[in-house]
């Protein structure tokens, strides 16, 4: 559903404090830093929001004024270059994704 909404063939899915990835290798998704500094920054946002918040705000956020424009994915977007986000975290691979441990 993410990736037809988003046009894409390559989708991460952060669910608190795990990257689920679809249709892209670890290798490539790892390769990516600005990708990889996205989804992190959404882990944060998990962090400080919560899993049901952070889900409710994203959703209203979304729906109100669309994906772009979505406050959580605009925060997103701005942490792609900040290279001290993936200083924060350390990443270990699940059955499910990545799991994050700080």
């Amino acid at each position: 559903m993410a990736a037809r909404k988003l046009r894409s063939k390559n989708v991460a899915i952060v669910l608190g404090s795990r990257i689920h990835l679809y249709g892209v290798s670890q290798h490539e998704f790892l390769s990516n830093e600005r990708w990889l500094r996205h989804e992190l920054k959404h882990i944060e946002q998990y962090e400080r929001l919560g899993f049901i918040r952070f889900i409710a705000t994203y959703l209203w956020q979304t729906l109100k004024v669309g994906y772009y424009k979505c406050g959580l994915e605009c925060e997103a977007r701005a942490a792609e270059t900040d290279s001290g986000i993936t200083r924060r975290y350390r990443l270990r691979r699940t059955d499910q994704g990545y799991g994050v441990i700080k």
